[in-house]
């Protein structure tokens, strides 16, 4: 039979050799017929159905479940009547009275507990009870109580429950109790198939050496049916005739010994399994509320207790009492949805002894009960307690969908169980890892049965925005969220490493289809942007769970196990390619915005070239765009972008000084050294070693680049507000990046980790290196071109000539604070000091180079050094200009160059002379130069002193020619 089949009735109807199977399947009625042999074929079966359980043991005569309850009651009034409380009611007492069946069903619950107090006491009170549990008529009790009293009547010293029940009533009950003949008729025909499944189809001592065969007795039984049929004086002489020979074979069989018991102290005609077991679980039902099938009644206790005075007869022993009346409570349960059942059922479950727990006859007996199904023999437990197991396992099989109300049911259902699982395996050391490997094969199932409804649901969504992967793994996630908060608390109470398994597996499932998406992705489309973001977070967030439940140590261990997705390294790739595209770009914007650059102040407030703002433009451009890409990214396509970046602003600063010549080519050639004389001169030729008597070629000024210092400065402020900024963005992406929720890295170091030590290395430091070096170079070129350029003539050409009181440095103060005023006047304030101290170098570079290499038209004498330091603190002063201009100490430090030389001006043409001597290698045994200057300096003041001894000391030392002038 199909298991999805609603079987509400099944019995079977026999007849002469063959017999009628009545189906009733919801409102239908099937009627098949089949030969009898096969009937003697079926087995032992439990049918499971997805709501219900119920434990269909076929019993060949086809007994209903109504004869198995009416036989049940019979059997407790006779164990009632053995302990003397079994008294037959007066009928007219009963006439004016409702059945307490009908008055119960037929008033409230209100009324039911008012009423309750009145009922009668004692046993007599809690048969009539049951009897009203049970749905006896009370024609039928009347009729059962009278036949057992009279069936004892006269059988001194016998027990009412050592009476063979069914034959007793047989003989005691005649057809005249009945109000018709066809429910006589039924009454007899259960009857007779009691006695045939007690005696012969399931009886506990067989025929073995009595001499009578089954089919003797199935003779007998076949004939006292018969006889309703005939003639009713010959179909009564008949029916006395074998009621009396079936006396001469049931009682002496159903007498004989059993289980250690002694003859006559039990009648052994209900206890055969598995009959008994039916019929005890129709006793069993009796403690359900008949007003409210959820609830236990009132007497339960005094029912549970009244019925084991049935154990003797049904052959009942307190562990098949616990095994039944669990397995009745969770039948209930299915039925009523009352979780109170299922945690009573649990009760009764742990009360069960274990195997070694139970006594060596109690072992050998339940060893003994077995029951064939589907062609193997099945024992006790595994006969009623496998439909439990099966039930239980069903459910946890997709907990998901059973248990997505109540958890707290969920907890119950998982110890029925592992307890039914523990009797069932009967070996304690296995059961522990039994339990483990099943809890995972529920975690499997539930698992797989969850995804693949989640499958369904995404594929009947709309959603037009997002793709099916990423809304997968969204629902994914909540899949997991709740795993993990409402199941896993109960599961790892017996696998600790439960969520690790359903984690794992939804890894997996969600990889298998996540995998031809990752190997069909080249580009960053809309799809991979929907797809990448949703599927990492779900794999981040299983990591997350898998290192909750396994720890730092062993979470190695489980990744090892798992494919990762590895959607970081494929969204890099991805990634990259968008990055360099963009680089590209941003290099072609650079060099238009140069191409196009004039170098004109946007602005009085805004002094910088508007290139540099369309660069920083598209960068910022690139950047947001770089972040609103949502897809996972490391370190790696970060770098990338830094040095994308880094690179574009090193390329702009060194087109900003392309083109500008170097400061070198502002000044004019050096000239040959010559001696001061007015007499003859001689041929010149010069030390190599010390003189080059070449003349160095005139560069023409047309030939050099030499930019307005205007745009020097509007060059200068650009490059500072590209420095600036750079501070300002590399702050914004090293905001934005910590912004973004890092992925969490559980076997390699975190990006946290990376992004520090990145960070330390300073991301933009190429950049900065370049923009300060072409800063640098812009600033001497300016203070060059300044001195050595714009003020060539007066300063350069002009100073100290031909003597030193004929041409004083003041004379310069004007045109050096016109050009000074126009650099301030254009350049940014942080850059005041840097161009003017630029400047200062090259105003002292240029006083330098006056009195060192003035050439033959000018010449000095100690007295003139008191004028040039004069001078010198007039340029000095200029620079500091009186507080607001340089910090003194910083003009101080570079005027000290230029005073060391006045200081050697001031020499004496003979001490001159000695400490060249000194330090040229004349006299090199005297050592060192006295008065710390080097030869060339030494020579280069001699070649400017006027007087005779100079002149020729050079002349036979150094061969210096004269000078033309």
């Amino acid at each position: 039979m199909n298991d999805s089949w609603n079987i509400t009735f099944c019995f079977l109807i026999y007849e002469s050799g063959g017999c009628i199977v009545v189906i009733y399947l919801k409102s239908q009625v099937c009627v098949i017929m089949m030969p009898f042999t096969i009937i003697l074929q079926w087995k032992v079966k439990s049918l499971i159905h997805a709501n219900t359980i119920n434990f269909w043991f076929f019993l060949i005569t086809g007994i209903t479940d109504d004869d198995l309850r009416e036989t049940a009651y019979e059997v407790l009034l006779a164990c009632a009547g053995a302990s003397g409380g079994l008294i037959v009611p007066s009928k007219e007492k009963k006439k004016d009275k409702r059945s307490k069946l009908m008055r119960k069903l037929g008033r409230s619950k209100t009324e039911n507990a008012v009423t309750h107090s009145q009922r009668a006491t004692g046993l007599v009170g809690l048969l009539e009870n049951m009897r009203a549990q049970m749905e006896i008529s009370e024609a039928m009790d009347i009729r059962t109580r009278q036949g057992l009293l009279n069936a004892l009547a006269g059988k001194v010293g016998k027990r009412m429950d050592t009476l063979l029940v069914p034959l007793e009533l047989l003989c005691c009950i005649s057809r005249s109790e009945f109000s018709d003949k066809k429910a006589y008729i039924r009454w007899q025909k259960r009857q007779l198939f009691m006695l045939e499944e007690g005696l012969i189809n399931h009886p506990v001592v067989g025929f073995g050496e009595s001499g009578r065969k089954p089919s003797d007795l199935r003779i007998l039984l076949a004939k006292i049916e018969e006889s309703e049929f005939r003639p009713s004086s010959a179909g009564e002489v008949q029916r006395t005739e074998c009621l009396r020979s079936l006396r001469e074979i049931a009682i002496p069989l159903a007498e004989r010994p059993a289980r250690g018991d002694l003859t006559g102290e039990v009648c052994h005609w209900a206890d055969g399994y598995h009959l008994n077991v039916r019929l005890y679980e129709k006793l069993l039902l009796s403690v359900f509320d008949i007003l409210d099938e959820g609830k236990l009644t009132e007497e339960v206790e005094e029912i549970l207790e009244l019925l084991k005075s049935t154990w003797r007869v049904l052959g009942i022993t307190e562990t098949i009492h616990y095994t039944c009346y669990a397995s009745v409570l969770i039948r209930q349960y299915i039925i009523t949805q009352e979780q109170g059942l299922l945690k009573h059922a649990i009760e009764q479950l742990k009360k069960i002894p274990l195997k070694e727990q139970r006594g060596p006859q109690e072992r050998l007996h339940l060893k003994s009960l077995l029951s064939k199904v589907e062609g193997e023999e099945l024992p006790f437990f595994q006969s009623l307690l496998s439909p439990v197991q099966k039930w239980a396992d069903k459910q946890l099989g997709d907990y998901h969908l059973n248990f997505a109300e109540d958890s707290s049911v969920m907890e119950d259902v998982v110890l029925v169980a592992m307890i039914t699982r523990r009797l069932l395996l009967e070996e304690s050391e296995m059961v522990l890892h039994l339990c483990y490997i099943q809890i995972e094969s529920f975690i499997a199932s539930s698992i797989k049965n969850a995804f693949t409804r989640i499958l369904v649901v995404v594929d009947k969504l709309d959603a037009m925005d997002e793709h099916p992967l990423a809304l997968l793994a969204e629902e994914i996630k909540k899949l997991l969220k709740k795993e993990s908060t409402i199941f896993t608390p109960i599961l790892s109470q017996r696998n600790p490493q439960a969520i690790v398994v359903s984690a794992s597996l939804v890894h997996k499932l969600y990889g298998n289809k996540l995998k031809p998406f990752l190997d069909g992705s080249e580009h960053l489309t809309e799809d991979v942007v929907s797809v990448f973001p949703a599927a990492d977070s779900l794999e981040q967030y299983i990591m997350a769970l898998i290192t909750s439940a396994c720890g730092e140590g062993n979470m190695e261990v489980k990744f090892r196990k798992l494919t990762p997705y590895q959607i970081e390294s494929i969204s890099g790739t991805l990634v990259m390619r968008w990055v360099n595209s963009q680089l590209g770009r941003i290099l072609g914007w650079v060099e238009r915005a140069i191409q196009q650059e004039r170098w004109e102040p946007i602005s009085p407030q805004q002094r910088h070239g508007s290139s540099i703002v369309e660069v920083y433009r598209i960068v910022e451009e690139t950047v947001d765009q770089f972040f609103s890409l949502k897809v996972p990214m490391s370190s790696k396509e970060l770098n990338g972008l830094f040095r994308g970046v880094d690179n574009a602003f090193q390329v702009y600063a060194n087109h900003v000084t392309d083109k500008l010549a170097a400061k070198e080519d502002l000044i004019p050639p050096v000239p040959i050294l010559t001696r001061y004389r007015k007499e003859a001169g001689i041929k010149a030729f010069v030390k190599k070693e010390l003189f080059d008597s070449r003349m160095p070629e005139e560069i023409k000024s047309n030939e050099i680049n030499v930019p307005a210092t205007a745009t020097l400065c509007v060059q200068l402020n650009t490059l500072y507000y590209a420095i600036s900024q750079l501070n300002k963005l590399e702050d914004s992406i090293w905001e934005r990046w910590n912004r973004r929720k890092p992925r969490e890295q559980f076997i390699k170091k975190s990006i946290d980790g990376n992004s520090a030590s990145f960070k330390q290395k300073g991301t933009f430091d190429g950049s900065r290196k370049d923009i300060n070096a072409a800063m640098d170079r812009i600033c001497e070129f300016t203070g060059t071109k300044i001195i050595f350029y714009d003020l060539k003539e007066p300063f350069i050409e002009n100073l100290y000539k031909p003597a030193v009181p004929q041409s004083r440095l003041e004379a310069i103060i004007e045109p050096l604070d016109i050009e000074l005023n126009e650099l301030c006047g254009i350049i940014v304030e942080p850059l005041r000091d840097r161009i003017v101290t630029s400047l200062l170098q090259a105003s002292l570079d240029g006083f330098l180079r006056v009195i060192l290499d003035g050439g033959p038209s000018r010449y000095f004498c100690p007295g003139d050094a008191k004028i040039l330091e004069d001078d010198v603190e007039v340029l000095k002063e200029f620079f500091i200009s009186g507080g607001d201009g340089l910090p003194r100490g910083v003009v101080e430090n570079h005027v000290a160059r230029a005073r060391h030389v006045i200081k050697l001006h001031s020499y004496e043409t003979r001490e001159l002379i000695e400490d060249l001597k000194s330090v040229s290698g004349v006299e090199r045994q005297r050592g060192g130069s006295r008065l710390g200057a080097d030869t060339p300096t030494l020579l280069r003041i001699l070649c400017h002193r006027s007087d005779s001894e100079a002149s020729q000391f050079l002349k036979k030392q150094f061969k210096i020619p004269k000078s033309s002038v």
